[in-house]
């Protein structure tokens, strides 16, 4: 069997690994974390959102940025100070406003695609993240916002969601926990929740028993390629040597350093997010918390109810560069939005938590083959890692398939 290194065991590694074993191959994850799912993968908002398919370049992205630079409890906070990663980045980002419509389209396409996958994977391998199938409402508070949404619902629409407005007055039969004077909203039953790190201990669970390594505490140093190629990571203060005819980067905000070390460039840029975890002690809280998720447009925050017990709530996006750093500012706009919009639902019992989302200037993940055979790349899928990772994993699958061919004795 071909031996493929994975680098890198959030949700695109691990579905990438899946789906490589899935092919037949002797698979190897290598991640620089102590476990699976530790970093954008750890406790992101849980929407499975093909209805969140809205790429982000557009005028009036643009416009806001500009607008919130100064307030940090901005939606969207940039942070001035020079930088030759992140204004190239931006640069790239305003070049493909031509393409905003075509990848919002495909984006919808992709995740409507990557549904069938997880939920398959999860019902074949038992594994329990606390999937709450209620669909997800994003509600708009004045007129602008909703004639946006409307032009949006029909590019989405076209990608094959079903995805409809709602008036006000039907907020209640949908989402009878939220409060608020609320112009118009548009819901999308299809769409769904789900503990990402809970799916992601559980599938890399299900890749040990199907034959796959997974070597922890080990960053990546070096990759050189001779007959094969040789990976070489730091465990245990020792370095250790590792041989893989392919190599698949599924690094998130590190894939861009990995990717220089064979002469592509990546260019992902750390943008971070932040959530709560709220913890509903007792049925009063229970009752008061939504089930369906929300997602409200004009604050940029979603919610996802984490089984009967957990209540998640994230948003914002700062640019930054790589900050793990978790700012009060930031997680109390979160904080002050539950408490608006569910005011029966405790705040008292509260984790907060930032990570780094890995975004590519065009909005779409990287999939596919790097300059130098045998090297690939699945990676950049942003804010929607969740929603899309198991279509592109699959995706990736063929393509390593077709380039790096196994016995079809040794397939699943």
């Amino acid at each position: 069997m071909p031996k493929i290194i994975v680098i890198g065991a959030g949700i695109a590694g691990v579905l990438t690994a899946y789906a490589l074993l899935e092919q037949g191959y002797d698979v190897t994850v290598v991640e620089r974390r102590r476990y699976a799912a530790m970093e954008t993968s750890f406790a992101n908002g849980g929407q499975l959102s093909a209805s969140n398919a809205e790429v982000w370049n557009h005028w009036s992205t643009v416009l806001k940025g500009i607008k919130w630079m100064l307030r940090r409890d901005a939606p969207l906070l940039m942070n001035p100070a020079p930088s030759w990663h992140k204004y190239s980045w931006l640069l790239e980002f305003v070049s493909n406003i031509s393409r905003y419509r075509e990848n919002t389209i495909e984006t919808t396409r992709l995740a409507i695609a990557a549904r069938k996958h997880l939920f398959e994977i999860a019902d074949r391998e038992g594994i329990d993240f606390d999937h709450v199938r209620r669909g997800i409402l994003h509600v708009y508070w004045d007129k602008a916002g909703f004639d946006h949404a409307l032009k949006v619902n029909k590019m989405l629409n076209e990608g094959g969601l079903d995805r409809h407005s709602v008036t006000p007055s039907e907020f209640a039969g949908i989402e009878p926990a939220m409060h608020g004077n609320f112009y118009g909203g548009f819901y999308t039953p299809s769409d769904s929740t789900g503990d990402i790190h809970k799916y992601c201990a559980g599938l890399e669970k299900a890749c040990t028993k199907r034959g796959a390594q997974f070597i922890y505490d080990a960053p990546v140093t070096r990759i050189e390629r001779r007959n094969c190629f040789n990976l070489v990571c730091t465990t245990g203060g020792a370095d250790q040597t590792l041989e893989a005819d392919g190599i698949v980067v599924c690094a998130g905000t590190n894939s861009r350093d990995i990717a220089a070390m064979f002469g592509d460039r990546i260019n992902i840029y750390p943008v971070k997010g932040y959530s709560i975890t709220v913890d509903l002690d007792g049925s009063a809280a229970d009752s008061s918390a939504p089930w369906v998720s929300i997602l409200d447009d004009r604050a940029k925050i979603v919610t996802s109810r984490l089984g009967a017990a957990r209540l998640r709530v994230a948003g914002t996006a700062e640019f930054n560069g790589v900050n793990f750093d978790i700012r009060e500012d930031r997680i109390r706009p979160l904080v002050d939005w539950t408490r608006m919009m569910f005011p029966k639902v405790a705040t008292e019992h509260v984790v907060p938590w930032a990570g780094l989302r890995p975004m590519m200037p065009n909005m779409m993940p990287r999939v596919g083959k790097g300059r130098v055979p045998g090297v690939f790349y699945n990676t950049g899928h942003g804010h929607l890692g969740w929603t899309l990772s198991a279509a592109t994993s699959a995706m990736l699958a063929t393509i390593v398939a077709a380039d790096i061919p196994v016995d079809a004795r040794f397939a699943a």
